[in-house]
């Protein structure tokens, strides 16, 4: 089964939702609104993306760090960010089997009828 993390009034997680409806995927949605992002999944997200993929640097909470946040960002950094701030984390991210995907890409999200 997949999971699909993410914000629920995110247009893109809608999008995501969507498509996996009409292509008869079924998943489970972890809401970081509602479920966080624990230490856990932070570190398995930090070792799983480069965080230059795993931080949305275009939404408003980014802006909203202080300069020496964002030119400081390391591994160690985006542990604690991602935990604080959960809106920072790019959306979608979807963990099915030994596989994560990052970002709304249906070719990407059409391959997980392969497995």
């Amino acid at each position: 089964m997949l999971t699909v993390y993410g914000i629920a009034n995110c247009d893109t997680i809608k999008k995501t939702k969507k498509w996996l409806e009409l292509n008869n995927h079924k998943f489970t949605f972890h809401d970081y609104k509602k479920l966080g992002c624990d230490a856990t999944l932070a570190a398995k997200l930090v070792k799983t993306f480069p965080i230059d993929q795993l931080i949305n640097k275009r939404g408003t909470t980014w802006r909203k760090l202080s300069a020496e946040e964002q030119q400081n960002l390391d591994a160690q950094s985006a542990l604690a960010l991602i935990q604080r701030e959960t809106s920072i984390i790019k959306r979608p991210i979807i963990h099915s089997g030994d596989r994560w995907l990052i970002g709304y890409d249906e070719a990407a999200l059409a391959s997980l009828n392969n497995q």
